[in-house]
């Protein structure tokens, strides 16, 4: 499928005004296809050709004011349309396939009970994989969207939806009367929406209604959900209505739309998407199992996120996806702020230094990155990839210190004469900066060409020293070109109470964008610790000065504030990844102070990165026994101190831990058999499954056990579960039947498998202690991945390249492979962008490696 280019875009913007869309769908076809009706009414500025795209199984009909169109003319996804100057009517009818991939209607029949679902997700550009659409953000058009489904579903949409008791006239063409045939639903008209927003959700649902400020609110799940999400409905009700006040109370412009429904759909393959009027979430968000409260946070603040799109997005909409970052950096910043504001989340920002905003310094630091706000994007296929920690992660950073920059009442001025003026149009950055700039008076357009046009990350390293008559210096040295406000916080250690630290004073400071040393000095001695960018105002790497790494190393657990801490550890974690710290000194540093840590998100946020890449990748391969031994210490010591259950989610978190990291069956195969850890928690069916993939992997666990624990927990997560144990055993045949799976044509098995079931297999097969017989399966996954992403499309191609790469085998010949399969094996963009990732990552952990090997000699 050809991409649409930025250049014919724009041309088709100066031609065409795009009015209204009437869908028709029918979902009553059966398995494989549905039929898509649609009528656009448009006018044309001036006599020209454009073209209209549609990826049918098979184009049934094309009019052009009631002339018929040759629909052999189709190519691809493009029909040409030769128009004259003034208003037009097009009218496309097709069968479109359904999909199994999370991309168009996917299409998916639940194992526990045997129903089907199907929801639309038409962002980016697969909108065409449901009905005819001129595919841009800026050509926003009034809907009219009508549905026939089985009889029993309910369809959702973006606006309140009715069962049509007038008649079952499509847009396009007669259906048959009978009732048996399905029912027909119509959608209330929506306002001008960009195509890409467009929303449908059928099946046989599982609803919990309610109504606030006037608007009905819906919650909506597959029925073998039913039972979780009615035990978390008040809960998610709560979110809902809090944040949705507190948006009330932010901004002057009130929610735009005529309801609000959160449907929580299977094999999705994000967060959420913020289709006005009904959100779609991945209903792994509906908990089946035991989670931390910091999991619960991080679903409250993708409720957060999504709402804040119903404005930036839904409401005012980016011109070109050159801007995605006017939705995703605000929706990202304002998630967490509203979330801290509204609810009982009110550590929120602590969660997004230590487990969030890591992402956007990793994808900074590649040679994949970009700016927050890229000055021209090519095309519709380059600016998929750029939905990553840069415009996510980084650019709620880059928000956060244009707030402390500003000030908070001058942004939400800002921001309300942002919306005021492009509402439910498009904007542009220049749209953006101009509000800014009217509402505060700075010079925003120079603050944004530092913040919003660069790359990379700077970094300040500071150094003190006790000067004369009682005064103490810091100088920092500033490596970067971007200006930046931040605190920093002097600390000291209680003199009765080793380990304890207070906070001395928190300096405001500014440094403006030109490179060199920045001194400041004070009265009195040196504090204990100096704390750049403590509050994690901006965004920037920080080092600490060697008086206050000696102290961080003893004090770390005694400093008071959890974002404070946070903001250590990621000072740590960067220096493990620059190779400035030994991977075995920072898990010395996590077994001092984790044990102590009171901050759930602090310690999952460490657990991640010690187990992960520190202990999998960063460590020789001689040396991961140690590093995972020492995690293994630091989840019993958490697990002693939660005796009793004394703290649920800390508790949790280390069994997690213990049974990933695990190298003996025995204890993870007695809790298993038990249904408990001693002293709690009861394995339920989410800690039954990590258990299984464990033992699986250390071949104590076998098909028929396997088997057994599907019987046991029927349903789609089971399904998953098995891919991954059954693909994580460690003999030749096991490993020959997961490769078949993922790399096959799906004839023999019943069709290839979808996005989930792909994603959970990729998972299993890749595991560090099944080196020898997983090491000719690193040459193929080079040779094989790049025709299968192209056959597949872009979520196979992205879960490919993110979860089913050669993990562990962290050697030269990897990366020589990899970097022979950019040159010569033709990735598609999806695979390209997770490939060139991967590869900096792996050399990466080569340096790192090298670096301590170096510093042991």
């Amino acid at each position: 499928m050809p991409a649409l280019t930025r250049a014919e875009a724009q041309l088709r913007a100066g031609l065409l005004d795009v009015r209204h869309y009437a869908v028709d769908l029918d979902l009553t076809r059966g398995e494989e296809v549905f039929d898509s009706s649609t009528v656009i009414t448009f006018a044309a500025h001036a006599a020209g050709e454009t073209f209209v795209e549609v990826r049918p199984a098979e184009l049934v009909r094309v009019t052009l004011d009631g002339q018929e169109l040759d629909t052999g003319a189709l190519d691809d996804n493009r029909l040409a349309l030769q128009l004259g100057e003034g208003e037009h009517e097009l009218r496309v009818e097709a069968a479109m396939r359904y999909s199994r991939t999370g991309e168009g209607m996917h299409r998916f029949t639940d194992p526990a009970d045997g129903e089907t679902y199907v929801y639309s997700q038409l962002f980016l550009d697969d909108v065409q994989r449901v009905f005819a659409a001129f595919d841009q953000p800026d050509l926003k058009a009034v809907f009219d969207v009508s549905v026939t489904a089985p009889a029993g579903w309910t369809v959702l949409g973006n606006g309140i939806a009715h069962q049509d008791t007038a008649g079952r006239e499509s847009a396009g063409r007669e259906h048959d009367a009978d009732p048996e045939a399905g029912v027909r639903w119509r959608l209330t008209t929506t306002p001008p929406l960009a195509t890409y927003l467009v929303a449908v959700a059928a099946g046989p649902w599982h609803s919990v209604h309610t109504e606030h400020a006037g608007l009905p609110f819906g919650l909506h799940c597959r029925r073998s959900l039913a039972a979780h999400l009615d035990t978390d409905a008040d809960e998610l009700f709560d979110i809902t209505r809090r944040c949705f006040d507190r948006y009330h109370e932010r901004f002057a412009e009130p929610y735009p739309f005529d309801s609000y429904d959160q449907a929580f759909v299977p094999e999705f393959n994000a967060n959420a998407m913020e289709n006005p009027g009904l959100v779609t979430y991945r209903d792994e968000f509906v908990y089946r199992s035991a989670v931390t409260d910091t999991e619960r946070q991080t679903r409250a603040m993708v409720i957060a996120h999504e709402m804040a799109h119903m404005w930036f997005g839904d409401l005012v909409t980016l011109r070109w996806w050159d801007d995605i970052w006017l939705n995703e950096s605000f929706a990202e910043y304002m998630g967490y702020q509203i979330l801290s504001e509204a609810t009982r989340f009110t550590g929120t920002w602590t969660d997004f230094a230590i487990a969030r905003k890591s992402w956007g310094y990793d994808a900074d630091q590649r040679p994949s990155t970009h700016p927050v706000a890229p000055p021209r994007v090519a095309d519709s296929a380059s600016a998929l990839q750029n939905f990553d920690g840069i415009s996510y992660a980084k650019g709620a950073s880059v928000l956060r210190q244009l707030v402390a920059w500003i000030g908070e009442k001058d942004f939400f001025a800002g921001l309300d004469d942002y919306f005021a003026r492009h509402r439910f149009a498009n904007a542009s950055l220049a749209d953006f900066i101009e509000s800014m700039a009217r509402a505060s008076g700075r010079d925003v357009p120079e603050w944004a060409d530092d913040w919003l046009r660069t790359t990379g990350v700077d970094t300040f390293r500071p150094e003190t020293w006790e000067g004369e008559d009682d005064v103490w210096v810091l100088e920092v040295e500033h490596a970067g070109r971007r200006p930046h406000r931040l605190d920093i916080g002097l600390y000291d250690e209680v003199p009765d109470e080793p380990g304890r630290m207070v906070l001395r004073e928190r300096l405001e400071h500014e440094f403006t964008a030109d490179l060199g040393l920045k001194s400041v000095s004070a009265e009195g001695r040196t504090p204990d610790l100096v704390l750049l960018n403590d509050g994690d105002l901006t965004y920037t790497k920080i080092r600490l000065d060697e008086r206050s790494w000696e102290t961080a190393l003893r004090c770390l657990s005694g400093i008071p504030d959890p974002l404070s801490r946070a903001v250590l550890w990621n000072a740590a974690r960067d220096m493990a990844r620059d190779a400035e710290l030994p991977p075995a000194d920072y898990l010395r540093a996590a077994a001092a102070h984790l044990p102590a840590e009171d901050d759930l998100a602090v310690v999952q946020g460490v657990l991640a990165f010690a187990r992960g890449p520190l202990a999998t990748t960063y460590v020789p391969d001689a040396d991961r026994p140690a590093a995972r031994a020492t995690v293994d210490g630091i989840c019993r010591e958490l697990l002693r101190r939660t005796d009793e259950n004394a703290d649920p989610g800390l508790r949790l978190a280390a069994v997690r831990t213990l049974i990933e990291t695990a190298d003996q069956p025995d204890e993870v195969r007695d809790w298993l058999a038990a249904g408990t850890v001693p002293g709690g928690p009861v394995l339920d069916p989410d800690l039954r499954w990590r258990c299984l993939a464990r033992l699986a992997v250390l071949g104590a666990a076998g098909p028929e056990r396997i088997e057994a624990e599907v019987a046991r927990d029927p349903g789609a997560s089971a399904q998953e579960g098995a891919a991954r144990c059954l693909a994580a055993q460690p003999g030749a045949e096991a490993k020959a039947a997961a490769w078949e799976s993922m790399y096959g044509d799906g004839g023999a098995a019943g069709g290839e498998p979808s996005n989930y079931l792909f994603t959970a297999t990729a998972l299993g097969f890749w595991q560090p202690e099944h080196h020898e017989v997983l090491a000719p399966y690193v040459a193929r996954w080079f040779a094989e991945t790049p025709a299968l992403a192209a056959r597949r499309g872009p979520a196979i191609a992205a879960a490919a390249g993110r979860w089913g790469f050669p993990r562990g085998f962290v050697d030269g010949e990897t990366l020589r492979l990899g970097e022979e399969c950019l040159e010569h094996g033709e990735p598609v963009p999806a695979l390209r962008r997770r490939l060139e990732d991967q590869l900096d990552d792996l050399g990466r952990a080569l340096r790192v490696r090298e670096a301590a090997e170096n510093a042991g000699e």
